[in-house]
């Protein structure tokens, strides 16, 4: 397993799998040449509830990888998601020295937006630039070089709570690799599967993984919103575990082969067959019924997903629609659903931007992991400013303080 090879690996730590992917590149572009998938048993609503068993699963998927890409992983780029990841937009103003916008002068700039006062058991994730205000002339994507005497800088901030990012670095520490940044999850599949025309004309991209939809709102090439609701997949799994008594492991194969989000799509006569909660007998159901159980649970999420982005109060500027994405985008009739309750074109966001194992490339239950590593691959080289505002040695100096602070 040779390291002379340029890799970039992202961790999605999910509430259902654990997946770490491989991507390396290559002349022409980032091409996935590894991945390892566990199932995840100590997560709770995209939250670590169990050390030993997020260890255990990180490890499995960690070697899978490895062996599938012949090459040793030692650092990686992770997600993070789950209800404690929280949002808002800021901004800071500086002055500009010697009436040209320097690097120094945007670093001020970001730096005076994050000034914030947050409670001490929070930490702010990203700041992410929206946009530039050079002497009153807002717009501006780079200020750079650009005469002015004042600069203002309007961004997103993400802040988590500091326990989940220090048990996600933990976890993967105990696996033997580091961790190189945390990145939101939202924006992490964003690179995956959202155009640089969509987030220009305005876009909600709708991540529903496992234990959490993931939801994040681009205008004007920017990030603009952010939310979790926690509900994903996995409810409407439990839904069809509870009402016809089967065991978990049954319901999700029969959602995934059977399910609809439409019940009255699906013929009255197609029975299928499931296992008994104690797995000794095989008992038979209407395909629709399945549906009927499985539809409510996925009106209301995307019912929410609807309350939020109304909340946004950026309804009117989502002029590209809705991009859904996550395993649960897989869902047959859940695309049309959500047609009719956002009133908005839905499109399944399909990763792209990479080649290789197309099993994978071509799969929204992966957009995230691919998403991390075409992250990593965009930001890695930017050592002193990137789109979070933060360099490497930044994030570098905060793990060990978050460290200090409780061990």
């Amino acid at each position: 397993m040779g390291n002379s090879r340029n890799v970039v690996v992202g961790l999605d730590i999910g509430t259902t799998k654990i997946c770490a992917i491989v991507g390396e590149k290559t002349p022409e572009g980032i091409e996935i040449v590894g991945i390892g998938t566990s199932t995840s048993k100590g997560l709770k609503k995209g939250m670590i509830v169990d050390i030993e068993a997020t260890i255990d699963s990180i490890r499995h998927a960690k070697k899978g990888a490895e062996k599938m890409a012949e090459y040793k992983i030692e650092t990686v780029y992770a997600g993070i998601s789950g209800s404690h990841v929280k949002s808002f937009n800021s901004h800071g103003v500086t002055a500009v020295k010697n009436s040209e916008v320097k690097r120094a002068d945007i670093k001020r700039s970001l730096d005076a937006a994050r000034a914030l006062v947050i409670p001490t058991d929070r930490e702010i994730i990203h700041v992410l630039p929206q946009e530039f205000i050079v002497d009153d002339q807002g717009g501006i994507r780079d200020p750079l070089g650009m005469s002015g005497k004042l600069l203002e800088a309007k961004v997103h901030v993400v802040t988590g709570a500091v326990t989940s990012a220090q048990n996600i670095v933990k976890c993967a520490n105990q696996t033997g690799v580091d961790v190189k940044d945390i990145i939101l999850q939202q924006l992490a599949s964003s690179e995956a599967v959202l155009t640089p025309e969509e987030k220009t004309l305005g876009v909600a991209l709708v991540d529903i993984g496992g234990g959490t939809t993931d939801i994040a709102i681009f205008f004007n090439g920017s990030i603009t919103y952010t939310s979790v609701i926690p509900i994903g997949g996995n409810q409407f799994t439990s839904d069809i575990a509870l009402v016809l008594r089967t065991p978990v492991k049954e319901a999700e194969r029969i959602k995934r082969d059977y399910g609809n989000a439409f019940a009255n799509s699906v013929s009255r006569d197609e029975m299928i067959d499931f296992l008994t909660a104690d797995g000794s007998e095989t008992r038979s159901i209407a395909r629709r019924t399945l549906c009927e159980i499985i539809e409510p649970r996925a009106e209301e999420t995307l019912a929410l997903v609807c309350r939020e982005i109304i909340k946004s109060e950026l309804v009117e500027f989502i002029g590209a629609g809705v991009v859904l994405t996550g395993g649960a985008s897989l869902l047959p009739g859940i695309k049309e659903m959500a047609e009719k309750i956002f009133k908005f074109p839905v499109r399944v966001g399909y990763p792209q931007g990479v080649k290789g194992l197309k099993d994978v490339a071509d799969n929204p239950m992966y957009a995230t992991g691919i998403g991390l590593v075409l992250y990593g691959n965009n930001h890695q080289a930017h050592h002193n400013f990137n789109g979070n505002g933060n360099s490497s040695h930044t994030f570098v100096q905060r793990m060990k303080k978050w460290f200090l602070e409780v061990f």
